[in-house]
């Protein structure tokens, strides 16, 4: 292909200055025949040529194999053992005897693969009118564990203020309490919501042809005023504000990958950075989010004056050991409670355990099997009475105490003692308790009322704030086959 400037003295000395073909080819160096092609200006070289002429070399019988080739990868289904251009090339070759270039077979494969892009109709929603939900996966570290997290992702139509909370799984529970807590973010509620066909919200049917509503979610839409819609299948077009919403956040919050201790951390990360996002505008609008936002939220609905509590709720009777079971696992509550009928709330996070309208105890919730999750101080009445269980109770074993209370236990010579100085634990906290152990320890007296008078004296911190030690879960262990060994024994 000859140059711009080239072109340019061809066109010239033709139609200026009304030279031959055979004379400009010989004042320009150049072969007459580029000259004949570019003389009369009916070629250019700066036009682009269509990649999609037909070539050559592509007879009928190369173009049959070629097909041939894409759909058997289409009937296997085997994403990583697909033919690549360069394998079609091969074959060709091989069983063909083809003997035309690579670059031919690529740019030809290419063209059978590439789809029509799919049009959309833009769409445009009043303030207020709806808001898209889904849910999205990412990776973050929870106490350096790299953990898979399930992301409920809400955005306003109109605003595009966006909403997100990471939950450890999609369940009933964590999609209620992920809308309650999106409409409180928000101010209000929507005049409808918009979803993909998730069987969290839908029975049966999809789309416009949904048919029954799954039982809580329409309590939850009943509860809120709203109304719920649903997109046909492979249509996610018609949610894509909400689609983007789940890769934007991938991609900006959840880059690098948050190290948080907790969900509860991870989850006021998100929110912080949905504020934050206020400040964004968006391509082709005048003004921010936040702005728009302002107009949207008074447009929302209001919010009910109960708030719905996003919860399983089970009607259980505490066991011998004083704990009650859920789903696969067991928590523990006071020991007075044993052989009682009580009621367990689960929501997400939480388990909760009441008696008579009273709550008596609460525990995070496991997603592991087979677990059981102790307080201590549910123990410390029923260790008053049988003092010598102590040091071998399941509940004290697995509480973590650390070894400079056990170094100063061991020296007391009482088991009731134990117990006590468990029971001060409780009333002023592990470090309080330690540093009066310390302090007893350096003149030499290793007993309770030493402990105690320090503490009285006020030299420490008092009574803490929370238990004596975090929740404490334990893999429950098969002991059935050694039950017959402990017929007669004294149970702790």
């Amino acid at each position: 292909m000859i140059k711009v400037d080239q072109y340019q003295l061809i066109r010239r000395l033709y139609a200026v200055e009304g030279l031959s073909q055979r004379e400009i080819a010989r004042r320009l160096g150049i072969s007459r025949n580029t000259v004949k092609k570019y003389c009369k200006g009916e070629y250019t070289p700066f036009a682009k040529t269509s990649r999609n002429r037909q070539r050559q070399v592509i007879t009928p019988e190369v173009e049959e194999f070629i097909k041939k080739c894409l759909k058997e990868d289409e009937e296997e289904q085997v994403a990583k053992q697909k033919h690549t251009a360069k394998r079609i090339y091969d074959r060709l070759v091989e069983e063909l005897g083809f003997t035309g270039g690579e670059s031919t077979i690529r740019h030809y494969v290419k063209e059978l693969k590439d789809k029509p892009a799919e049009a959309f109709v833009p769409l445009i929603f009043d303030p207020g009118e709806a808001i898209q939900v889904d849910w999205g996966e990412a990776i973050v570290y929870i106490k350096g564990k790299k953990t898979k997290v399930h992301v409920f992702c809400g955005r306003l139509c109109f605003s595009a203020m966006p909403f997100v909370m990471a939950f450890p799984h999609e369940r009933q529970e964590a999609f209620t309490e992920g809308h309650i807590e999106m409409f409180e973010f928000f101010g209000g509620v929507s005049w409808r919501l918009i979803y993909d066909n998730t069987r969290t919200a839908v029975k049966d049917g999809w789309g416009k042809c949904v048919g029954e509503l799954n039982e809580n979610f329409h309590q939850l839409m009943v509860h809120y005023a709203t109304k719920a819609e649903f997109c046909n299948p492979k249509r996610a077009n018609e949610k894509g504000l909400v689609e983007g919403l789940v890769c934007w956040f991938r991609r900006n919050i959840l880059v690098p990958i948050p190290r948080v201790d907790s969900y509860e951390e991870l989850n006021k990360l998100l929110l912080e950075r949905c504020l934050a996002y206020q400040a964004h505008t968006i391509r082709g609008r005048s003004k921010t989010v936040g702005e728009y936002f302002a107009i949207e939220r008074d447009k929302l609905i209001p919010l009910p004056l109960r708030r719905m509590e996003p919860i399983k709720q089970t009607v259980v009777r505490c066991n011998t050991f004083s704990t009650v079971r859920f789903e696969t696992n067991r928590y523990s509550v006071p020991v007075e409670y044993a052989g009682k009928e009580v009621t367990l709330k689960a929501s997400v996070f939480e388990v909760s355990i009441w008696y008579r309208g009273q709550r008596i105890a609460s525990h995070p919730r496991l997603y592991e099997r087979d677990c059981v999750q102790y307080k201590l101080e549910h123990y410390l009445p029923l260790l008053e009475k049988k003092p010598r269980a102590v040091w071998n109770a399941q509940p004290v074993r697995a509480a973590g105490l650390p070894a400079a209370f056990w170094d100063f236990a061991k020296k007391l010579g009482s088991d009731y003692g134990v117990v006590k100085l468990l029971k001060l634990t409780a009333e002023y906290g592990i470090p309080a308790v330690l540093s009066a152990m310390e302090a007893a320890a350096s003149v030499g007296s290793y007993a309770y009322e030493a402990v105690r008078t320090k503490l009285e004296l006020g030299q420490y911190d008092s009574k803490p704030d929370k238990p004596i030690t975090d929740p404490v879960q334990i893999k429950q262990v098969d002991l059935s086959a050694y039950d017959s060994m402990l017929v007669g024994g004294e149970s702790a």
